[in-house]
């Protein structure tokens, strides 16, 4: 069976996987859900992105786990793919879910060709920080309101030099295998970097009919997805 090392994106830590955990136990595999640092339990710490790739293989490497599947939602898709690389043969699988992917010597806001001048606006007026979204901002994401409730809650302000601090790749993606996992009510189809890596053999697409937050809502079947993606 698989050891899953769950990584969720900005402004959440390991308590977005609290439903998706105990499945992936039950059928098994071994599940360790990590809070990246400077985030929920860890905010304080300063952290950049490759802070961030160290968190992913320090505690893969601290608990001497193999057969890993290594999962990054969001935002965490960067440092997850550079992990990925770092942890040899340890390393299994990797799964993306609906998340950026990381390219060498790019950073996260560099996608974001219209939003990446907002993000880096707002990270300088709030000290260095990305503030999470407001509760409008979880609309038409599957999300029930005492969910959305939860994320707004628990949300931590994200460390902005993690979105900026480019990415370290020795080796192409297409060499990892790898799920994408997209969720099509975030947005229909994957971003054109993703529909790049998915021509290789190695990568397979999957579709969530749900939001960008699918450990939340609808944890079972996520679970189901990861359990099915490490038997590949």
């Amino acid at each position: 069976m698989a050891e899953f090392v769950l990584v969720s994106g900005a402004w959440l830590g390991a308590w977005a996987w609290d439903e998706v955990v105990p499945e992936l136990r039950a059928a098994g595999h071994g599940a360790h859900a990590l809070t990246l640092s400077g985030v929920a339990e860890k905010r304080g710490v300063p952290a950049g992105q490759q802070t961030h790739v160290a968190d992913i293989v320090d505690e893969v490497e601290r608990l001497d786990l193999r057969d890993v599947v290594l999962v990054g939602h969001s935002y965490a898709g960067i440092p997850v793919g550079q992990a990925a690389e770092r942890i040899g043969d340890r390393l299994a699988h990797v799964v993306f879910v609906d998340s950026n992917v990381p390219a060498d010597g790019e950073s996260f806001v560099s996608g974001w060709v219209d939003g990446r001048a907002a993000i880096e606006a707002s990270i300088a007026e709030t000290g260095g920080f990305w503030p999470p979204l407001a509760a409008d901002e979880f609309a038409g994401q599957g999300l029930t309101d005492e969910q959305i409730a939860r994320i707004v809650d628990r949300a931590t302000p994200h460390p902005g030099v993690s979105l900026t601090e480019p990415a370290r790749l020795s080796r192409p993606l297409t060499e990892l295998s790898a799920t994408y996992i997209k969720c099509l009510l975030d947005w229909p189809q994957p971003s054109d970097d993703v529909v790049e890596l998915l021509k290789s053999e190695r990568w397979r697409l999957v579709e969530m009919n749900t939001g960008h937050w699918p450990m939340l809502s609808q944890p079972q079947e996520l679970a189901r997805i990861l359990s099915e993606a490490a038997a590949r």
